[in-house]
């Protein structure tokens, strides 16, 4: 079975999240992925989070399907060397500082000038242009800035970040769409192109019509907790067994299930239940009615019930409940991917199905540098200006 990106050869020279994220989402469909660090300063995801006898756990992750190679970009013959691995290469992945890479003399221009069919996604806070352009940027910042934390967390309450990398990770999606986008233009007309992404920018695409709401009625979105301004009952409730159920009621027909089974059929017929907006003024009642009734039985008892009432319920889990759930299990979700640090270490799959041509971790985070040797005997490095450059500091 040929993978749907074999033979595309991608250059991961980001560090942390969103780039490196990106890049794993290709290699995760066949493309080779050759992670490039810096000979003594990793990326730092390698140290974040736990580890395992010093065997940092989330660069197993986000280093899956890669080969890992050193290399100084800052230094001339480090630069030389990416330059002879892009002249191969179909895509470049890259979140320095903007300017960074021109000041090596490794920017667009003269990656293009070495290979005119060569997608470069530029990956950076804030974009290439304007007045923030500069600044350093991190999913944190974004999270704040593009309305997210503003209107999460309870009405009461502060702004909430959240305690994982968001927006990093949808601005990941994003890329990897895109490069998808830029190699297909490049089939079409030979040449490679820029793709210039801004943290701060694909958050904001997936919190909804934001921005269309204040233009056109001067609203803005306010802190809601679990509930939602667009319909209710919609929220998460306290089982009798101290667990935790969500409760959606989106289409019309699943909320007058959910009174119902809840014993509250006389709310039904009220005027302002007949739309969401009509429901989400109302949802300090909806939710007394759907919270008492849910405080009175087990989290098991809970989800029985509205199963059979085909109403939308779904458990609040960790990820000890995730690894134990019959659904995720027939998906495929976590799978266990042999490793020579770990033995065998699980982690998240790849996050959607093809009939034909499904992705697949192959393995898991590779040591810094463990591939160097190889990669650069394959430009035409002997030995010897391996050990010199070594020996130099340059990989």
């Amino acid at each position: 079975m040929t993978a749907p990106l074999e033979g595309v050869t991608v250059l991961d020279v980001a560090t942390l999240f969103a780039g490196p994220l990106a890049a794993a989402f290709l290699g995760d469909f066949g493309a080779d992925v050759i992670k490039v660090e810096h000979p003594a300063r990793p990326d730092p995801s390698r140290g974040h989070g736990p580890a395992k006898d010093g065997v940092g756990l989330w660069w197993k992750v986000l280093g899956r399907n890669k080969r890992t190679i050193t290399c100084d970009l800052a230094d001339p013959r480090g630069a030389d060397l990416l330059r002879r691995l892009v002249a191969g290469a179909d895509v470049l992945v890259e979140n320095f500082r903007p300017g960074t890479l021109e000041r090596w003399g490794l920017g667009p221009a003269e990656l293009h000038a070495v290979n005119p069919r060569l997608v470069v996604a530029r990956i950076s806070g804030f974009g290439q242009v304007g007045p923030y352009a500069r600044r350093p940027g991190f999913g944190t910042l974004a999270e704040a800035m593009s309305g997210f934390a503003a209107a999460t967390g309870e009405p009461d309450g502060p702004p909430t970040l959240p305690p994982f990398g968001l927006a990093d990770s949808v601005t990941a999606l994003a890329a990897a769409y895109a490069v998808m986008l830029a190699l297909r233009s490049r089939d079409l007309t030979g040449a490679g192109q820029v793709v210039d992404l801004a943290i701060i920018e694909p958050i904001m695409a997936v919190l909804g019509p934001q921005i269309t709401w204040y233009d056109q009625l001067g609203y803005v979105q306010p802190r809601l907790g679990n509930r939602s301004n667009n319909n209710a009952p919609r929220n998460t409730y306290r089982c009798a067994d101290g667990r935790w159920v969500a409760v959606s009621s989106s289409a019309q027909s699943i909320a007058e299930r959910v009174l119902r089974l809840v014993g509250r059929p006389d709310l039904v017929d009220e005027p302002w239940f007949s739309s969401g907006t009509g429901r989400a003024a109302h949802a300090e009642e909806l939710d007394a009615a759907v919270g008492a009734w849910v405080a009175r039985h087990d989290r098991d008892e809970v989800i029985a019930a509205f199963e059979a009432a085909q109403a939308a319920v779904g458990p609040v889990y960790d990820v000890r409940d995730i690894l134990a759930d019959p659904q995720y299990e027939a998906l495929g979700t976590a799978v266990a991917v042999p490793d020579p640090d770990l033995g065998t270490v699980r982690m998240q799959n790849v996050p959607f199905r093809m009939s034909a041509t499904p992705g697949a971790i192959r393995h898991a985070g590779r040591r810094h540098g463990q591939d160097t040797d190889d990669v650069l005997r394959a430009l035409g490095l002997d030995a010897a200006e391996l050990a010199a450059l070594r020996e130099a500091g340059v990989i």
